[in-house]
């Protein structure tokens, strides 16, 4: 019998439970165990690799990846649609700019309700600069112009089904730790980082190169995005999604996740849900998070953890600058 394909994920976070090398953070402490250098493998003619060994918050997959390709960087759109898995990032900023006396002093509750309810707000205060949404759909280029880089990955297998060269990256060093100028430096950690689109066989196929992958809380996230991404542009182009390939560079269990971790070991996984699309679109523009429909999902329970918000620009490490 052909051993279920969540098994790639359960056996990798078993194996870092095991071997993985424990490590500190350099800016908040946190522990972590890891691994370098893995890969999943998952035939999307089989269903969405949506895990089921626990329950996968799949509203926020599906506004996230919408959020991501329609070019947002703003957290209002996840806000006004009850997603809140960015919310502590431009929080962080927040509380930085009340520890210095610049703005007037808020929860974390009351800042979300004005990101909501107050657009200007929202505008000073909910972007996030030089993150996927931007760089995937308005790359700033340095003659001023913006590119359009999943656009262009789309009309290029559109035009030419054999191209090799249809990548998009998130991987943009001016604004990144000791390599941005001053004031230019993002502080958000860009973790999954590129990705490139081939056609074999006459169906998309996705591989995604995640440079750090957070195993319990973000990989089943990670997996079932870039596994929809690759659904969307094979309808788009009138194909079918072939495979989701994803390489790690450094994955890790925080050491505050290893019990759910081990929890979740005990589990035994059930058939991947399918996706179906209710209404056609031909392009990027057209997509719609609505004309999804997940079916047949039926998972384990939930399993919680804290989120851990590391990474990024660290003024030990890469000096005392202004960041963006």
């Amino acid at each position: 019998m052909e051993k279920h394909p969540e098994y790639q994920y359960l056996d990798l976070m078993k194996e870092i439970l095991e071997k993985g090398e424990e490590q500190v953070d350099a800016g908040v402490g946190a522990h972590t165990f890891s691994l370098f250098g893995r890969q999943m493998r998952y035939d999307l003619s089989q269903g969405l690799p949506l895990l089921t060994t626990k329950r996968v918050y799949w509203k926020g997959v599906l506004h996230e990846l919408y959020w991501f390709l329609s070019g947002q960087s703003n957290i209002k759109y996840l806000v006004d649609n009850d997603v809140h898995i960015w919310d502590d990032y431009p929080y962080r900023y927040y509380t930085e700019k009340m520890k210095k006396g610049e703005v007037p002093e808020l929860t974390k509750e009351a800042f979300i309700e004005n990101i909501k309810n107050d657009a200007v707000f929202a505008e000073a205060h909910g972007n996030l600069p030089h993150i996927y949404g931007e760089l995937w759909r308005r790359w700033p280029a340095s003659d001023g112009r913006t590119v359009d880089q999943l656009g262009w990955v789309v009309e290029e297998l559109r035009k030419d089904p054999d191209a090799h060269n249809t990548l998009v990256s998130s991987w943009n060093p001016q604004y990144l730790y000791a390599m941005a100028a001053p004031g230019a430096a993002a502080k958000y950690p860009i973790c999954h980082n590129m990705y490139q689109l081939n056609i074999k066989h006459g169906k998309v196929c996705l591989q995604l190169y995640q440079r750090s992958a957070d195993i319990f809380l973000g990989v089943p996230f990670n997996i079932a995005s870039y596994a929809l991404l690759a659904m969307i542009i094979a309808k788009i182009l009138g194909r079918e999604p072939g495979e989701f390939i994803h390489t790690f560079g450094d994955v890790h269990i925080y050491g505050n996740h290893k019990e759910q971790a081990m929890e979740q070991l005990t589990r035994t996984p059930h058939p991947f849900p399918k996706i179906t699309f209710t209404q056609d679109f031909k392009t990027l523009e057209e997509f719609r998070p609505e004309f999804v429909k997940l079916e047949d999902y039926n998972p384990e329970a939930t399993i919680k953890a804290d989120l851990t918000v590391i990474g990024g620009y660290n003024e030990k490490l890469h000096g005392k600058k202004d960041q963006a």
